[in-house]
């Protein structure tokens, strides 16, 4: 098939891959445009665009799809579909109905459940048991359209990083099994009940909040693992917690208390005890390791 790919973060990559390795011809890869990053704030493409050059795909970033003459670009490819995986840009009808077969996405995770920007990490967060990908034939409503294959797994403690990577693989191959014979997976119009909003995740969340039960912070461990990492101050320095286990022992909330494995933290309910730490512009380190350089008292209150 002649294929239009539409995808921004590393999640977009694998499945780009994939419709590559089936034999597709993908005319044209859409992406976010460049962004400074780094030290030198120099202009970087997304993984998708680079991976796009790599590959000798020819690579469009428009700002917005909303005019006419992107429209018309667009829908000059002449193609049979789009595939869309974590794109980042609303699609407006033109674009939706440009190829012979629409617009298919990719989405990670049970619609209508967690219908938006961030799925996997609404999941943790929400203690789901199990969540998976969609392929979802697109239409004009925030990830409303009906579904032609899903795929499930489980959440099982994984942090976001490992679900992302997991999900994407497996929406890639989904991807790939739907488009070998789009008529033996016609769309399947979602539930109207469970339906549930992933709503972009804001950096402040990121702050642990020691007030709730240690099973709640450990979810934010994971959530936000590893961005934009959920982290405590200390000292007047920021660290970030990047694993931990929980007990059901229990201290004052925010409350420092000794562990084997370094120290553990009081919650509303039970400990949560660090397993991974980083400080600001150090790499990960253990917490024996934070301790011996980084003195934390039994007692301290966290915040």
């Amino acid at each position: 098939m002649r294929i239009i790919f539409m995808g921004t973060p590393q999640f977009a990559v694998p499945v780009l891959d994939a419709l590559i390795d089936a034999g597709h011809d993908i005319v044209a890869v859409y992406s976010q445009p460049p962004r400074r990053s780094g030290r030198g704030k120099a202009l970087t493409p997304t993984p998708a665009h680079a991976r796009a050059d790599a590959l000798g795909v020819p690579v469009l970033t428009p700002v917005t799809l909303r005019d006419a003459d992107a429209q018309a670009a667009f829908a000059a490819h002449g193609a049979d579909v789009a595939v869309v995986a974590a794109y980042g840009l609303i699609l407006p009808r033109a674009v939706l109905d440009a190829p012979r077969l629409g617009c298919m996405n990719v989405h990670a995770s049970l619609l209508p459940r967690w219908r938006g920007a961030a799925p996997i990490q609404r999941a943790i967060l929400a203690g789901d048991a199990e969540t998976g990908v969609g392929i979802m034939q697109m239409e004009a409503g925030l990830d409303t359209g009906p579904v032609r294959l899903e795929r499930r797994t489980t959440v099982d403690g994984k942090t976001a990083g490992a679900l992302t990577e997991e999900l994407s693989a497996i929406g890639a191959a989904a991807m790939v099994e739907v488009l070998a014979s789009p008529d033996a997976y016609p769309p399947v119009i979602q539930s109207a009940d469970g339906v549930t909003h992933a709503a972009k995740i804001d950096k402040a969340e990121a702050r642990l909040d020691f007030t709730q039960p240690a099973v709640v912070v450990e979810r934010q461990v994971r959530a936000f693992n590893p961005a934009p990492g959920a982290f405590f101050e200390v000292n007047g320095e920021r660290v970030k917690l990047l694993a931990a286990r929980v007990t059901a022992a229990s201290a004052a909330a925010g409350a420092v208390v000794e562990d084997a494995d370094g120290f553990a933290i009081g919650c509303g309910e039970g400990l949560i005890v660090p397993t991974l730490v980083q400080r600001a512009g150090r790499g990960a380190m253990t917490p024996a390791e934070l301790l011996r350089g980084f003195a934390i008292a039994p007692g301290t209150i966290l915040s």
